[in-house]
């Protein structure tokens, strides 16, 4: 069973549909007990990082993402799902920064994209440059498009971290991997043929 984490927030159904049409077993809740009793779990995420982290507190997850992990499970975040795995977020609101604390998994920060000629947020099909092979990537082509929606990117402190990177004016991590945890930045659910070719690699995963 893969449970996707319910916390008031994200892109759950799609997700859910997605890993529905590869024919696995899925359930969306936000009952810590269930959480805990799937063999694999998702965290997606859309939106602002301090609210998401706000929501997974007033829900109980906090401690149930960190013991799903450390049991070694496969967990897979998405989009914000990667950001709230490192440890703050400098978020701007008009003209004023906050810095909200996250889930401090990795070590790193989530960074808002700088001023350039490019539009803020990222909306579409970008490629994918693979760092290393991972499971999750079997059958990817390096440079295949995926599809995003974001205005921040994590800046992680570990350069090991990095599956795979992403150019929006500069080379960004776009994916991360560390033993049992897997984040992607984009969109897998919304990334046709090669997401879904993702999500059944996760959903084939063993440790």
């Amino acid at each position: 069973m893969i449970a996707i984490i319910d916390y008031g927030v994200g892109n759950l159904r799609s997700v859910e549909k997605a890993f529905q049409s590869l024919g696995y077993q899925v359930v969306v809740s936000g009952d810590p007990k269930k959480i805990l009793e799937s063999d694999k779990v998702v965290l997606p995420g859309v939106g602002a990082f301090g609210k998401s982290m706000e929501n997974l507190e007033r829900a109980g997850m906090v401690p149930v993402v960190k013991q799903v992990i450390q049991s070694g499970r496969p967990f897979l975040g998405i989009c914000l799902g990667l950001q709230m795995l490192f440890e703050e977020s400098a978020e701007v609101f008009g003209d004023e920064e906050c810095s909200f604390r996250g889930l401090g998994i990795f070590p790193g920060q989530v960074l808002r994209f700088p001023p350039s000629e490019l539009k803020v947020p990222q909306i579409g099909w970008n490629q994918i440059h693979k760092n290393k092979n991972i499971p999750l990537l079997h059958g990817i082509e390096d440079g295949s498009f995926v599809y995003f929606v974001h205005s921040y990117y994590v800046k992680p402190a570990v350069d090991d971290l990095v599956t795979c990177t992403t150019n929006y004016g500069f080379d960004y991590c776009s994916g991360i991997v560390s033993q049992n945890v897997a984040a992607f930045q984009f969109h897998p659910e919304k990334s046709s043929r090669v997401g879904l070719q993702i999500l059944k690699n996760f959903g084939e995963l063993e440790f």
